[in-house]
């Protein structure tokens, strides 16, 4: 079976050996969206849990794979079992806060309806923010910041910023809205901001 090595999904023959439950086909799935999973998984539960959340992914999405439709990219299929098994294990025990509630509009008006900063946070001391990362005191501080995050916070920032995936998608993994995904975008780039903006005034 010749798959595309640069773009599987792309090839309706192995798309095909999928439904069919083919072995091999499996095997190039999980080698292919093993890695953004786990990063899922770890944004929503944590790392001690996202091992378990992920390997009842892929039992679920090996069980559905005959249903499979093609409605959604794999990727964004898998991502969503995925998501519902983290969210899910958050509920279970009592970690998943509701995160519905109106976002201040002094807050809300630094970014477009898309998520996107307006400007970005002034005054920069570097010439890029590339450079404000460069400094070995920042980049902690900013993971320290990302780790503080409530889940659904810092899952939306990683599959927007780190996955590039489109808002739609993200919507359709966590079963979000999309006014309730742009309050969760605010929210972390805020608390981002805010940490740039305590450095540099240090």
């Amino acid at each position: 079976m010749a798959v595309a090595a640069d773009a599987p999904e792309q090839d309706p023959e192995w798309l095909g050996a999928l439904r069919r439950q083919d072995k091999a086909a499996f095997t190039r799935l999980v080698r292919t969206y093993q890695t953004s999973m786990v990063s899922l998984a770890r944004s929503l539960v944590g790392r001690d849990a996202a091992g378990d959340v992920v390997q009842d992914s892929w039992i679920s999405a090996y069980r559905a794979l005959p249903a499979f439709e093609g409605r959604s990219t794999v990727r964004t299929w898998l991502l969503r079992i995925t998501g519902n098994r983290a969210i899910s294990h958050l509920r279970a025990g009592g970690r998943l806060i509701n995160e519905s509630d109106l976002l201040d509009p002094d807050v809300a008006a630094r970014f477009t309806d898309e998520g996107r900063w307006r400007e970005p946070p002034v005054p920069w001391t570097e010439e890029t923010p590339e450079g404000l990362l460069a400094s070995e005191e920042l980049r902690r501080a900013l993971e320290a910041g990302l780790e503080s995050l409530p889940p659904m916070q810092r899952t939306v920032l990683r599959l927007r910023e780190v996955e590039d995936l489109s808002s739609e998608e993200i919507c359709k993994i966590l079963e979000i809205s999309a006014s309730n995904l742009y309050v969760l975008l605010h929210r972390a780039r805020t608390r981002l901001w805010s940490i740039i903006d305590a450095y540099q005034r240090s």
